[in-house]
């Protein structure tokens, strides 16, 4: 399996080559050059597998030059992590399920590939015969920091810099970051939001002169963000396992279509269930919940992408997100795979702000996906509703999860079609906000948060957690978006 850049050029890399890369050289991101298939009988032979196996078995499809054998052993160790089944399916009502992927080292689903993550690094490193040491930077909106920094931390040959925005995540998830253990790892506040950080970072590894000065120092760029196939790959698994678990627990007949409904900030949740989809897999629509940075809602409605609007801080940080990186993969292949035209709009976005794309490229995308969001009451209510109903508790993105799927309902009163709404963090990553939801109560300490809501819900609390009230900051940095290089030659040079 080769891998070729959304924006073109004659570059066909390897599955390593794309990983250790992260980023195309011309700034696109990795696509795979076609879609493997999985057939239904091919489906029914994963049934018996656990989980390491079948994230294995779908992992191969696309990582044709690592060892099969090396894949699953690297799943089994990454997996045996988590507390449990890494991706339980739990039934909430007749016809709709909670895909739970918060079981792993730092409560969110990001653990499903960072986990994963470094063994593909420097297994791919080998393969490509690169001696040098890999700095992996990483732009966070709160998740994917922590997941990355657990995942590297005193990795050898790696050293890893995480950049979250200084006002733009939760309590917990900076204490998560800045207590983070390791001897090679380093973590940043910028000044601005997400999309701040992660310009920063893209602008970083497109300039020649600063991949340059890394060499000098023999170091070379990689990513742990979604825009690296080396992310994206792992959480393709997690939709095959949740599809599987409702056959296996005879839900629905194999073959039968299901759909999902994801929270999304980057669109790389989501833009897997969509490489899921391209597979095979027998899913019918993706509905993409938003919370009220909805730009994602608003393109798959009009076909326009613009960022010119205002940006709010929400209960649900991790999709404060106005420019969706993984977005770029998903309008590569509705226009025709079209490398020139994707990298125009790319450029429009970075100059104009905004970019439009067909009315037939839109039929395309409306064809698997539609949008909704949640604002803040709404989320609320949801969480509410559902913790009354049923007693389960679940955290803000999923709230504005099944918002999302309950409006779908509401709107589609004969669709009988099952609903498998994916939950991406434990609840005790945002307590107070999850304890106001479901008692009303409101508390300004997040530890006392912790305390109320595991009274109100009786849910256990991880210890990863709870034992952050003991630790104490290690990293206290704060720099300006526009001089992330001079942080990051400081950092290589201790």
């Amino acid at each position: 399996m080769k891998f070729v850049s959304t924006r073109g050029g004659a570059e066909k890399v390897s599955a390593s080559r794309a990983i250790v890369m992260g980023l195309a050289s011309n700034g696109g991101l990795f696509v795979p050059e076609k879609f493997p298939q999985v057939s239904l009988s091919e489906l029914e032979g994963m049934i018996e597998m656990d989980y390491p196996e079948r994230a294995a078995e779908i992992l191969s499809k696309y990582l044709t030059d690592y060892d099969r054998e090396g894949l699953l052993s690297a799943c089994k160790a990454a997996y045996a992590k988590f507390d449990g089944d890494p991706a339980p399916l739990v039934r909430l009502d007749d016809g709709v399920f909670i895909l739970e992927l918060w079981h792993g080292p730092t409560c969110a689903f990001k653990d499903m590939a960072l986990t994963l993550l470094p063994y593909l690094l420097r297994k791919g490193c080998d393969l490509c015969g690169i001696k040098e040491e890999i700095l992996i930077l990483v732009a966070t909106s709160g998740d994917t920091g922590k997941a990355a920094l657990e995942g590297f931390k005193d990795a050898d040959g790696v050293k890893i810099m995480v950049f979250y925005p200084s006002d733009g995540v939760s309590k917990m998830q900076k204490l998560q970051m800045c207590t983070q253990e390791g001897g090679n790892v380093n973590v940043v506040a910028v000044k601005g939001n997400f999309d701040d950080c992660q310009t920063a970072v893209k602008e970083i590894f497109a300039s020649a002169d600063c991949v340059e000065k890394l060499k000098e120092h023999n170091i070379a760029l990689s990513s742990a963000n979604s825009i690296n196939f080396g992310r994206l790959a792992p959480q393709i698994a997690y939709y095959f396992s949740a599809y599987l678990d409702l056959v296996s627990s005879e839900q629905i007949a194999m073959g039968e279509e299901i759909d999902f409904t994801v929270p999304t900030g980057n669109f790389g949740n989501i833009l897997a269930a969509y490489y899921a989809k391209r597979m095979g897999l027998p899913i019918r629509r993706l509905h993409c919940a938003s919370n009220e940075n909805k730009i994602l809602t608003d393109f798959l409605e009009t076909g326009v992408y613009d960022t010119r609007r205002e940006f709010y801080k929400t209960t649900s940080p991790s999709m404060d997100i106005l420019v969706s990186s993984n977005l770029e993969r998903l309008i590569f292949e509705v226009s025709g795979r079209n490398s020139k035209l994707c990298a125009k709009r790319m450029e429009d976005l970075k100059k104009l702000g905004r970019y439009e794309i067909t009315a037939e490229e839109l039929a395309e995308i409306k064809q698997t996906f539609d949008g909704g969001y949640a604002d803040e009451e709404t989320a609320v209510e949801a969480m509410y509703d559902v913790f009354v109903d049923v007693g389960y508790t679940m955290d803000t993105h999923t709230g504005c999860a099944m918002k999302v799927a309950v409006d779908w309902f509401e709107k589609n009163k004969k669709d009988e079609t099952n609903m498998v709404v994916v939950s991406t963090a434990n609840p005790y990553k945002f307590p107070q906000d999850v304890l106001y939801a479901v008692t009303g109560n409101d508390v300004k300490d997040s530890f006392k948060g912790i305390k109320r809501l595991h009274a109100a819900t009786a849910m256990a609390v991880p210890k990863c957690l709870s034992s952050l009230k003991d630790k104490t900051p290690r990293f206290t940095r704060t720099a300006d978006a526009k001089k992330l290089f001079e942080e990051i030659l400081e950092f290589i040079k201790k």
